[in-house]
């Protein structure tokens, strides 16, 4: 056989001609392992912690573990539709979510994607659900009132906007309703609300939808649930898409609430995916970096200063203990990390006191600076008066003869709980705390019994909200009670005590 040089040159030019001179280079790896939602991929060697992944049938897994030889992800999707050997691709992207005013008023799941049936979400820009909290130079202390609408709160656990401020109690003992209270309350005073449920039932998820849309609030609020069912990446990553979509309004210069409900079931979801990926267990079986997991989250709630448009994001996030035990692992890291607790106990509930805070062991550590004067001037005293009737009850229990100091004492006590005590989905305005607890401190309730001083206090505000609407509006406007506005109300409560008694008595 011979070799004709001719044909061979013009099968080589023919060759040359056709030849595609494009590079394509593809960063893939291959699935070694995959189930309960975690999946062990070989190959990807410049994979970043933390980066979207792209597996078969368009299912994202994120990267959380980064070995010698191979990366461990959780799957955001369907794990059903991958197998082993199934090809791997990295998108060089992090986790983003939508962000922007099309998000008010929707339901959304972690991801951003709409939950809620209303069509797609109108948005322009998008936000990495992880970002290093801003820096100490960039911030302003906290001295502005974050109303939650709540006397017992806003009288002596006061919060502050950009506060991180923990709710902290059993189960059933009205966490949520209190977060719920204070959404309510920022009708009207340009704060932008978000609520994240994590690990919540849809049932009640759509509950708290429906309550918030009945109460007008649904307008300035935006919903991230990740449902009792989602899998626990999922749960892990919503308070971090939630903070996300707030951060965008804090740099625009506006004011955002924040409700993480809860942190409890969080730290589960993460503690889940951590013993997946077959990371070492440490106290109670968490990972050793679960103090972390909150901390980075928590300290991106701040105050901006003035140069960076002063915008604040306030969080309230939710803890469940366990027959009250607030030492355990999680609660203990969660209150090191916060600017106050307010403490929910199971006995205060069961005796009918709502909202059942522990005023002894719930604290604010910003203070009466996010209080406004006429608050201050008012509610000083209140803790210790609170505090002085709980050990004087504890005393009387054993004593049957009590000296008169101790009698009134004991009543003045029972008084101030029933000023505090308020019905679920009522908040009062500032001004009506500040009236009731005038009333409170100059010695008004000190005629009445005790079982009418509820509907006393009622009827007072309604009283001088009808004919001495004055009031009101210098409280509202100089947010302070001079000389002058503390004698017109003395009078007024003066003449308004008399007259209730009166009537009460011909009743």
């Amino acid at each position: 056989m011979s070799l004709r040089p001719d044909e061979i040159s013009a099968l080589i030019k023919e060759q040359i001609k056709h030849y595609n001179d494009q590079i394509e280079s593809k960063d893939v790896g291959t699935v070694m392992t995959v189930g309960d939602g975690v999946s062990v991929v070989h190959g990807l060697d410049d994979a970043m912690l933390g980066e979207l992944l792209l597996f078969p049938n368009d299912v994202y897994g994120m990267v959380m573990n980064l070995e010698e030889d191979s990366v461990g992800a959780v799957l955001l999707g369907n794990e059903g539709t991958i197998k082993e050997g199934d090809e791997v691709k990295r998108t060089g992207k992090i986790i983003e979510v939508p962000v922007g005013d099309g998000l008010l008023g929707r339901v959304v799941n972690p991801l951003g994607q709409p939950i809620d049936g209303q069509g797609e979400i109108k948005y322009t820009k998008t936000r990495p659900i992880e970002r290093v909290a801003s820096g100490v130079m960039t911030r302003k202390s906290v001295d502005q009132p974050l109303q939650t609408g709540i006397t017992s709160i806003d009288a002596i656990i006061p919060i502050g906007r950009g506060q991180r401020e923990l709710i902290i109690g059993d189960r059933q003992t009205g966490k949520t309703a209190i977060a719920i209270d204070t959404i309510l309350n920022q009708k009207g005073q340009d704060i932008y609300c978000i609520y994240v449920a994590i690990g919540q039932k849809n049932s009640t998820v759509a509950q708290i939808v429906e309550k918030l849309r009945k109460g007008g609030a649904m307008d300035y609020t935006t919903i991230v649930s990740a449902g009792a069912s989602e899998l626990a990446p999922v749960q892990y990553i919503a308070p971090y898409a939630g903070v996300a979509m707030a951060e965008e309004w804090l740099f625009e210069g506006k004011d955002v609430l924040i409700v993480y409900d809860d942190l409890s079931k969080h730290a589960v979801a993460y503690r889940t995916v951590s013993l997946l990926l077959k990371r070492p267990p440490g106290r109670e079986a968490y990972p050793g970096d679960v103090f972390y997991l909150h901390s980075r989250l928590l300290e991106r709630a701040c105050r901006l200063n003035e140069e960076n448009g002063g915008g604040s994001i306030t969080a309230l996030h939710i803890i469940e203990t366990q027959a009250g035990d607030i030492s355990a692992y999680i609660p203990t890291n969660v209150i090191s990390i916060t600017d106050g607790q307010i403490f929910l106990q199971q006995d205060l509930f069961n005796a009918g006191f709502r909202p059942a805070i522990d005023t002894g062991l719930s604290v604010s550590r910003v203070g009466s600076s996010a209080q406004i004067k006429a608050m201050k001037q008012v509610s000083g005293s209140l803790k210790l008066e609170l505090a002085q009737f709980a050990e004087m009850q504890a005393f009387a229990q054993f004593g049957s003869d009590l000296d008169a100091a101790t009698k009134a004492t004991l009543d003045h006590g029972e008084k101030v709980r029933e000023v505090l005590k308020q019905a679920q989905y009522s908040p009062r305005s500032v001004e009506e705390q500040v009236i009731s607890l005038f009333a409170l401190k100059n010695g008004f309730t000190k005629k009445i019994p005790v079982n009418k001083v509820s509907s006393f206090i009622n009827e007072l505000y309604v009283d001088i909200e009808t004919h001495h609407e004055n009031i009101i509006e210098d409280i509202h406007t100089n947010k302070m009670i001079s000389d002058d506005l503390s004698n017109q109300m003395k009078d007024v409560m003066k003449a308004f005590v008399e007259q209730f008694l009166k009537v009460n008595k011909e009743g």
